[in-house]
């Protein structure tokens, strides 16, 4: 049996494309993308603003404490100098003028003294106290154990009359050490203007010029320093007595001859800070603030260093929006590839890559479905405008022909000549009819009239119907209908779809042949087969037998076919049933048509 249109199997489920994978998912890619650059832009900013901020803030705060111990060295400096703070304001602003700070003296019970710039109200709590004789050895390099500035030097200052004394013999001198051999030496001067000669080298050489050029006479008092000495040491001894210890003696060194313990070098402190009292300014106390007031705490980051950590900042702000930037156009590239897909002209049936496995990726491969089923409709609409073309030249053709013949005089207008004319104008209404049920149907406007049918009756009169036609071709036609169930469906229809179907089977199997209908129940479904014994149908035209106006002759003659329309309309009166048609076929073996129609529930 040849069969008539062109297709597939139809009313089979559309292909389940299924979920995407929960870690495929769009939503689920953009989250962690989010969440992956929003955690590692603030892990970055974090960590590189750390970095800068440590490092700033050691920077800052080992500026503010070398700004602290110079105002600190330079104010016990002056106060071991002089024996006021008279004239100490041009120092204090100098200081405030080098280190950005609002700097302020007070005596020990908050009365001024004097600051830098307009007076204010001062911190709650002083940042040090400013007395020579008790300095801190950590904040003044002049400072020895005692806490007795160096710079305060009292008595001990030298007349010129003896500085130009000592400078002489160190004039005198330095022939002898410039001479040595491997020597190097410089002048230098202590505060209360002795000058003594520094000796580079270890400490072997050092004792070796200083015994080959006689350097220790430098290193004999002046009558000024003998006098200051006499003095020391008699205060000392006094302490010494007052504790029943013996007298020592004192040098330029200030320490005592010989082992003595701690008592007697606090003995000799506290009679030098007693003698050098007048010649020193009074203890003070020191205020260091902001400008605007407030204590210095060393953490107040520089335009420098804030510019750092805005640069820092947007620095990594600019990577992570480089990042966001790369992601997002790695995501949206697919849609951007469909947009220009579905931007160009629809005879092109352009295809877009598939590269990914979320939504995008589903969304791609729907969209060259749609491609592909696009232009196989754009085909078959072409095909098809031909095909119903090449139907309605054939009788309109034959129509014209015999009306130009009988007008001519050359054919009578007698019974044979209207039944020819009348064959082919019904050739035409059946052409005609077989479309508009077509249109209905892909328009959703085929209506259908269901109701309670016995099919072994509806399919006992149809194939009654068709027995006069196979017997006439001398094919027979068997049924089979003895289990054949009840079901809701439009008599007239389903009448139509079987037609259709004896209808091919009997012009498609040759004399001697066989064509079988069969109904019976297969679960929820009630299966009719249109069986025959006729030519076949080959394996490569068996997806195109549902298709319209597809017929295997392809010289689409009368005697092997129809206008091709009838199984395309067979498959939408099924279908519009709810069930579905399929075919199998061996060639030169047979044709089976089968028709799956849904049983009523059961009540």
């Amino acid at each position: 049996m040849a069969p008539e249109t062109r297709g597939g199997t139809a009313g089979g489920a559309g292909e389940d494309r299924g979920r995407v994978p929960l870690r495929r998912r769009l939503l689920v890619r953009l989250t962690a993308a989010s969440i992956t650059i929003a955690v590692c832009s603030v892990a970055a900013t974090a960590w590189l603003a750390a970095r800068t901020t440590t490092s700033a803030l050691r920077h800052e705060q080992g500026q503010v404490l070398a700004d602290d111990a110079r105002i600190y060295d330079t104010l016990i400096g002056h106060a071991a100098s002089h024996t006021d703070w008279s004239a100490v304001r041009p120092v204090l602003d100098r200081l405030a003028g080098q280190t950005g700070r609002h700097i302020a003296l007070t005596t020990r019970d908050r009365r001024p003294i004097a600051s830098s710039g307009p007076s204010g109200a001062l911190p709650g709590r002083a940042s040090a106290l400013l007395d020579p004789l008790r300095a801190d050895p950590a904040l003044s390099s002049g400072v020895d154990a005692s806490g007795i500035d160096a710079r305060a030097v009292g008595p001990y200052r030298l007349p010129d009359t003896e500085r130009r004394e000592l400078l002489d013999l160190v004039e005198a001198l330095q022939p002898c050490w410039r001479s040595a051999v491997g020597a190097s030496a410089r002048v230098d001067e202590t505060p209360s203007g002795r000058p003594y000669v520094v000796v580079s080298g270890d400490n072997e050489l050092r004792q070796k010029v200083s015994a080959a050029c006689a350097l220790y006479r430098l290193d004999s008092p002046t009558a000024t320093e003998r006098r200051a000495l006499d003095e020391l040491n008699g205060t000392a001894a006094g302490c010494l007595e007052r504790r029943h210890l013996e007298p020592v003696t004192v040098g330029l060194s200030f320490t005592p001859d010989g082992n003595a313990d701690q008592t007697v070098q606090r003995c000799v402190d506290a009679a030098r800070r007693e003698q050098l009292t007048p010649y020193v300014a009074q203890p003070a106390l020191l205020f260091v603030s902001s400008p605007a007031g407030s204590v210095a705490s060393g953490f107040d980051l520089s335009p420098s260093n804030t510019l750092r950590l805005v640069g820092v900042t947007a620095l990594v702000l600019a990577l992570t929006v480089a990042v966001t930037v790369g992601v997002g156009t790695r995501l949206i590239r697919p849609l951007r590839a469909l947009t220009e897909a579905a931007g160009h002209p629809v005879r092109q049936h352009r295809r877009v890559p598939v590269t990914t496995h979320d939504e995008i990726g589903r969304l791609a491969a729907a969209f060259n479905d749609l491609a592909e089923r696009r232009e196989r409709v754009e085909a078959q609409r072409t095909a098809m405008v031909g095909d119903i073309a090449h139907e309605l030249r054939t009788p309109l053709t034959t129509i014209r022909g015999w009306l130009e013949a009988a007008q001519d005089g050359l054919a009578d207008s007698d019974e044979a000549f209207v039944a020819s004319l009348l064959d082919e104008a019904l050739l035409l209404q059946h052409i005609v009819d077989d479309l508009q049920h077509l249109a209905q149907a892909d328009a959703g406007r085929f209506r259908l009239h269901p109701e309670p049918l016995c099919l072994r009756e509806l399919l006992a009169s149809v194939a009654a119907a068709h027995r006069g036609r196979a017997d006439a071709a001398g094919v027979t036609l068997v049924s089979h209908l003895d289990e054949a169930p009840a079901v809701d469906a439009d008599p007239v229809r389903l009448r139509q779809a079987l037609g259709n179907l004896l209808t091919n089977a009997v012009r498609h199997t040759p004399a001697g042949g066989t064509v079988t209908l069969r109904c019976r129940p297969a679960g929820d479904r009630a299966v009719i087969e249109v069986a025959d014994t006729g030519t076949g149908i080959a394996a490569a035209d068996l997806p195109q037998v549902f298709d319209r106006f597809w017929r295997a002759d392809k010289s689409r003659a009368r005697e092997t076919g129809g206008s091709g329309l009838g199984l395309a309309i067979v498959r939408q009166l099924t279908e519009a049933h709810g069930g579905a048609v399929t075919v199998t076929s061996v060639p030169n073996a047979g044709t089976v048509f089968t028709l799956r129609l849904p049983l009523p529930p059961r009540p």
